[in-house]
């Protein structure tokens, strides 16, 4: 069975644009989406994390083909 070798050579990746600074990355999945702020260092109460045009919880699933924006949460008086 050679599925482990098809794996490898798998070049799918989720496209994620961090904007400040801006950025463009492309990350292996499926993850949730604290497990792709934790790859990247990022403190999840910091961080807003969307999905095409959607607000997505720690908790969801993003896939290879999902396109990922993540902002930085500012708050000001």
């Amino acid at each position: 069975m050679q599925t482990g070798f098809f794996r490898s050579y798998d070049t799918s990746r989720m496209k994620v644009m961090l904007t400040n600074p801006r950025k463009e990355l492309e990350v292996p999945g499926p993850t949730r989406v604290h497990q792709l702020l934790q790859r990247l260092n990022l403190t999840p109460e910091a961080y807003l994390v969307i999905r095409g045009d959607e607000l997505v919880t720690e908790d969801a699933m993003l896939q290879d083909s999902d396109s990922i924006e993540i902002r930085s949460v500012i708050s000001g008086g």
